[in-house]
């Protein structure tokens, strides 16, 4: 009929099965569920962000699945970390019906058929026919789901490390003044030839990071009044989905001025959490057609910034949570030199730089001073908003958490800012007690290939694809062969002591590389007659991977990476396993390590240096034939990586990237780790992308 609307349940998962039931099963224990179903190997979980039904602002998450875009449904929890909860028990079963598939089991096995009852008639399939398509607003359940959650060995269930970044990067944060229980700092790289300086504010807030984002990402007057002096007064203009807004604010500069004009201000914010279970919110200044200069007041241009929320090691339980809260943002140098050398007042303090330097100290102090949300979990929360709907309240209960620490300097993505050579010279510097080993591991990879084999030189001078080689870093719109010893992956001894070592030469050899523009996703790219697999030089190859990166934009855009080996691959390696293995055994193990090397900073916070399970993430598509297998990534399949995507899109000319993709090593067997492939892409020029008809 046009309309939305939404229902109460209870959603019940244990194992690989779950049921949803219109009340408490725990408290109506005859009650019958009216669906049920079985989570396999294709499912997947996405967070969509904050939206808002009944004046109720909820996050939501989507349920697909991978092989059909029709099957999907979303499903709405009252708080940030329920949602997060829900995301980690659907990945479990997910994990679960994996393992089954692997060990040679039914991935849609029925378990505990006599609790769960799974041979029953769905009496109410004609009312929920369309599945879980309809808009559900759940609660935690009537169990705790995660209790057995890996976190315990800083692993989560999406298979991501929680631990610091996997490139090594040079940074030189040096705190010049601490202040209402925060510590400022300032970022020293290259600051005397830039106009502007990185600067940022770091506390450490008792509570979870879901809390500290919730109270952020409010936009009540009351609520804000109470710890924020700029942007207390500000309203939602447009919302593109759960993760990105544009607000416009306003507020009175006599709290840090003499001057009585009044101010407003637009600016877009986007967050998004990763897969390491933290939390990033870009904020850049921008406009709107809705909000176009306002009689009375002058507008003002807010910093650019980014926020980085994470949770710190709690082993005591959910009562003493913290999370480390970071503030970053891009300062005038001229001004801020001056603040920082001058002990008198000065002009800084009364400007926005300083007002938003200041409001991690505010968001500390708020909560500090009100207990119930410093405890408060998603039973509370539910509840609350339970109250205000016309809907009945149910019971819920809490959930430990234990994440790795963190401290306001270590070497991640939040705190780096360096090229290439800044990294290789810190590397060598670094003491053994600090930094990754460096190993040979020239005799370590060789184990994948066939030594029995004379290998075949991949001589493809002959051959190349639609985006040309570079001679050197200094060229642009180019693809070069990157050292590899930026990179940290598993040590030999990881699945002991977490150890990560250098990276090593990559096993497969980069040969070429196409820069394709196509009217829409582009997959099995090496089917095309004009691809290098089709030629006579790519048909005597061993083995080449081919891995299709698919860009959304209009047009969409694909960049094809095609890597080969000069022997066979040798059978029962990690590499024929993924190679000859089930779509879900690759999906668990392929893995990604970004690196932006130069370009704005704000686009090195989005992309990070995190390595990143590709099939947890987004779409993965595989396809295996004669002598090659490639790997269609859909970017668009995941609004957040369709975002972030965006937004180095639109500064890809100014960037050098550094991509690495290797096979996740999992067992004592497959360690250590190998990079499997690397490439460094250099100032990529949009209009230079080809057709192929």
């Amino acid at each position: 009929m046009g309309s939305d609307y939404h229902h109460l349940r209870f959603l019940f998962v244990k194992g690989k099965c779950v049921a949803m039931y219109k009340r408490d099963p725990h408290e109506n224990p005859g009650i019958k569920p009216i669906r049920l179903g079985v989570v396999g190997p294709t499912l997947m979980v996405e967070n969509l962000g904050q939206r808002k039904i009944d004046n109720m602002e909820l996050y939501v998450i989507r349920i697909s699945n991978r092989l059909d875009d029709s099957k999907k449904g979303d499903i709405a929890c009252a708080t940030a970390s329920e949602a997060q909860r829900w995301m980690e028990a659907f990945n479990h079963a997910k994990q679960q019906a994996e393992n089954d598939l692997s060990s040679g089991g039914d991935p849609r096995e029925k378990l505990n058929q006599e609790e769960l009852d799974l041979d029953r008639n769905r009496h109410s399939v004609k009312r929920f026919g369309s599945g879980l398509r309809k808009l559900i607003r759940i609660g935690q359940g009537p169990e705790i789901l995660s209790r057995q959650s890996s976190r315990s060995r800083s692993f989560s269930f999406d298979g991501f490390e929680k631990d610091q970044g996997d490139v090594f990067e040079e940074h030189q944060w040096k705190c010049v003044r601490t202040m209402s229980g925060i510590r400022i700092f300032e970022d020293l790289t290259n600051y005397k030839i830039n106009k502007s300086v990185l600067a940022k504010s770091v506390a450490v807030i008792d509570t979870n990071a879901e809390n500290v984002l919730e109270v952020f990402l409010s936009i009540e007057p009351e609520k804000r009044y109470e710890w924020d002096m700029l942007m207390c007064d500000i309203e939602l203009v447009e919302s593109y989905d759960g993760h990105y807004d544009v607000l416009y604010g306003t507020y009175d500069p006599k709290y840090l001025t003499r001057w009585n004009s009044k101010r407003d201000f637009i600016f877009s914010r986007q967050w998004f959490r990763g897969q390491d279970g933290n939390y990033t919110i870009l904020q850049l200044p921008a406009t709107h057609k809705k909000k176009p200069p306002r009689s009375g007041y002058r507008r003002t241009k807010i910093n650019p910034s980014t926020w980085e929320i994470r949770d710190l090691n709690t082993p005591m339980g959910l009562e003493n949570q913290k999370c480390l809260v970071t503030h970053t943002l891009e300062i005038h140098s001229v001004s801020w030199f001056h603040w920082k050398n001058n002990n008198q007042n000065s002009k800084f303090e009364r400007s926005i730089p300083y007002a938003l330097l200041c409001q991690v100290a505010g968001l500390k102090e708020y909560i500090g001073a009100n207990p119930s949300i410093q405890q408060r979990n998603s039973t509370s929360a539910l509840q609350d908003k339970i109250l205000k709907s016309p809907m009945s309240s149910a019971k819920y209960e809490e959930d430990d958490v234990q994440d790795e620490f963190y401290d306001a300097i270590t070497k991640d993505s939040s705190d780096e800012e360096s090229d290439h050579e800044g990294r290789k010279l810190k590397q060598n510097n670094a003491s053994e007690d600090t930094a990754p080993n460096k190993i040979s591991v020239a005799p370590e990879i060789m184990k994948e290939l066939d030594t029995t084999v004379d290998p075949i030189p991949l001589d493809v001078s002959g051959v190349h694809g639609s985006l040309s080689k570079g001679k050197d870093d200094k060229d642009t719109d180019c693809w070069t062969c990157p050292s590899c010893e930026g990179f940290k992956i598993r040590g030999k001894s990881y699945l002991k002591d977490n150890q990560k070592i250098v990276g090593g030469d990559p096993l497969l050899k980069l040969i070429a590389v196409d820069w394709l523009k196509v009217d829409k996703a582009m997959d099995k790219a090496a089917l095309h007659p004009k691809s290098l697999v089709q030629l006579e030089e790519g048909k005597k190859l061993p083995f080449i991977l081919v891995f299709n990166l698919q860009v959304p934009a209009k047009p969409n855009y694909s960049l094809v990476l095609y890597y080969a080996s000069d022997r066979p691959i040798k059978e029962d390696s990690l590499l024929a396993k993924f190679v000859e293995g089930t779509d879900a055994f690759r999906d668990s193990r392929f893995k990604l390590i970004p690196s932006i090397v130069e370009g704005y900073w704000m686009v090195k916070r989005a992309v990070g240096t995190k390595a990143c399970l590709l099939g947890k993430a987004v779409t993965c598509k595989y396809h295996r034939q004669d002598n090659f297998l490639e790997i269609d990534l859909d970017i668009g399949s995941s609004s957040v990586a369709r975002r972030v995507i965006g937004l180095v899109m639109g500064y890809v000319t100014s960037l050098v990237v550094d991509l690495a993709i290797l096979i996740e090593a999992k067992e004592d067997e497959e360690l250590p780790e190998y990079i499997l492939g690397a490439v460094r892409l250099n100032r990529l020029s949009i209009e230079s992308a080809v057709s192929w008809e």
